[in-house]
């Protein structure tokens, strides 16, 4: 009898859409160790011994009653059924104090009025009753139910143990202990933890027990099993410990005591099947409801969405400085601003510059970087004032520098940098290289003893300055280092009423702004050069592999027909 069980007890999570009170759950115990089984060991030496008298095999036929040695009973969802404890103690009205007392009360007496309870050893315990409430959570999560092998709680159940038990009604969304002015408290007490650092959603419990005494002493709240726990919230979560058997062995219940039993435990779901009409139906209303709930939500949002006006462009760029790594010294900063170019503008609140926190390098591989995590975002307008033009319009720069504050609080500058928006939209990651300018000796020891290094009046020359207007730009005798690399991470989003248009109209030409969303004119050029490259390239190498005759009878009748 030792093999042929069941040992994995661990609970089961079901999710369902039906409501949870269409549960139905068989359960089946079944004692193999028991009198009954001792008296056919006996009955059949008796029967090997014809010179026996026939009074004892009548002694020995005597039967225990049906519900002593196996009970069978489905049970469904919060179905109350009272045990011998319960008939015996609610049987007189005197000790009945509390609503849910008396109405058992009543119910007892409406059971012995007609032919009694249905269940034998079997019984329940309701999300109301004392028990359920009572329960330490920590047997719901590790204790094993029907085996009596013991093992250490984790540290999870350990802290979940002293959670209390939380009921739909008694949900608090915020705490009246803590004022809204004082968001952090420092010194929690027990109960706020328990209270408030926890997510301990509503739940409805059921215990399916058992009475596992001799027939003689059913009754007696010591004796009480646990069977099955079963658990139920809001959102269909069904979990069952231990899990139906299905196609497994019966799980295993041995009993305390001086006569140590074994029943067989065996939990079966045998809940109703919908039918194919049924399920039709539930489909299309859940169809139906999505649709209206998808209406529901378009109504709120609406569709007057704030679109700019013809001709503009809109740029909206949420961008995050990542990180900046290569530099010389530590705790560094970053200063920049945007410019905007020609036919460019933004809103009059619009802050077109920032400066980053001060931060210390950490040491990752070979270099020593900076985790800025800086987020900055901004928005500009691009209005076109000659339609004609079909040359794309210049993107904003982002204009930056490095530097680095010393123990002395003496500013050093690191490198300066440049970053051109990208013309598409999405999602981009741009690392920039930078260069400082950097003098003579002097210059050098200033920096490394006094702070202060060589820096440049206008910004824009790490680029082309905004003052240039020949063709040619001359750095000739301008010395500068190469120091590190600063990372970013660009959001940018393009939104333009010609979108909007070119997706309706089949036009057939297309402004410059229709062409902003990803195929700019530089773009098309290179794919058709390209294009032609690839074509050219395959002419060649099929010439390649034709006969020298036939490539010369080709150039004569080519030369036959120029002339």
């Amino acid at each position: 009898m030792t093999d042929g069980w069941n040992t994995d007890t661990g609970e089961a999570v079901y999710r369902s859409r039906d409501h949870v009170k269409n549960m139905r759950i068989k359960v089946r115990i079944e004692r193999i160790t028991s009198t009954a089984a001792l008296s056919q060991h006996l009955q059949q030496q008796v029967l090997s011994q014809q010179d026996r008298p026939a009074i004892e095999l009548d002694t020995l036929n005597q039967q225990a009653p049906a519900g002593d040695n196996e009970e069978e009973l489905v049970v469904s969802w919060q179905e109350k059924l009272f045990s011998q404890y319960e008939m015996d103690v609610y049987q007189s009205e005197a000790v009945c104090q509390t609503p849910l007392e008396k109405q058992y009360h009543t119910d007892i007496k409406a059971l012995n009025r007609n032919r009694g309870r249905r269940n034998h050893r079997i019984f329940t315990y309701t999300d109301h009753d004392p028990y359920t409430n009572c329960l330490p959570f920590n047997q719901l999560l590790t204790q094993d139910l029907v085996t009596t092998a013991k093992f250490t709680p984790t540290f999870l159940a350990e802290r979940m143990a002293s959670i209390r038990h939380r009921r739909q009604a008694d949900r608090r969304t915020v705490d009246s202990s803590v004022p809204k002015s004082k968001m952090i408290n420092w010194e929690p007490t027990e109960e706020f933890v328990k209270r408030s650092h926890v997510v301990n959603s509503a739940m409805q419990t059921m215990h399916i027990m058992a009475d596992l005494n001799p027939p003689t002493k059913l009754g007696q709240k010591e004796s009480e099993c646990l069977l099955v726990t079963i658990r139920a919230d809001g959102n269909g979560v069904v979990i069952i410990k231990p899990d139906f058997n299905k196609d497994k062995d019966p799980y295993r219940i041995e009993t305390e005591g001086e006569k140590k039993e074994v029943w067989r435990l065996t939990v079966e779901n045998v809940s109703t099947a919908m039918n194919v009409e049924e399920k039709q139906r539930e489909h299309h209303i859940y169809k139906d409801l999505y649709v209206r709930h998808k209406e529901y939500l378009n109504s709120l949002v609406g569709q007057e969405f704030e679109m700019p006006p013809p001709g503009v462009l809109r740029l909206l760029v949420n961008g995050e400085i990542v990180s900046a790594k290569g530099f010389e010294y530590d705790n560094l900063y970053i200063h920049f601003f945007m410019e905007l170019p020609n036919n460019w503008s933004s809103l009059p609140f619009q802050s077109l510059s920032g400066v980053t926190q001060t931060c210390r390098t950490k040491c990752s591989g070979k270099d020593d970087i900076a985790h800025f995590s800086f987020p900055f975002s901004f928005e500009a307008f691009h209005r076109k004032e000659n339609e004609s033009e079909e040359c794309l319009p210049q993107w904003p720069v982002l204009y930056f520098k490095v530097l680095s504050v010393d123990s002395w609080q003496r500013c050093r500058l690191e490198g300066y940098g440049y970053l051109v928006f990208p013309e598409t939209p999405g999602n981009h990651t741009v690392t920039c290289q930078t260069w400082r300018p950097i003098g003579g000796t002097v210059s050098e020891l200033r920096r490394f003893f006094i702070g202060g290094s060589p820096e440049l009046e206008d910004h824009s020359y790490v680029r082309v300055p905004g003052t240039f207007k020949g063709d040619r730009l001359s750095r000739f005798g301008f010395r500068t280092q190469s120091t590190g690399s600063v990372t970013f991470t660009l959001y940018c989003i393009q939104h333009a009423r010609a979108f909007v248009d070119a997706s309706t109209l089949k036009r057939r030409r297309q402004t410059v702004l229709d062409q902003l969303g990803g195929f700019s004119q530089q773009g098309a050029v290179y794919n058709i050069m390209e294009a032609f490259n690839r074509a050219r390239g395959r002419m060649l190498e099929a010439r390649d592999r034709l006969p020298s005759d036939l490539i010369n009878t080709t150039s004569q009748l080519h030369n036959t027909s120029t002339a």
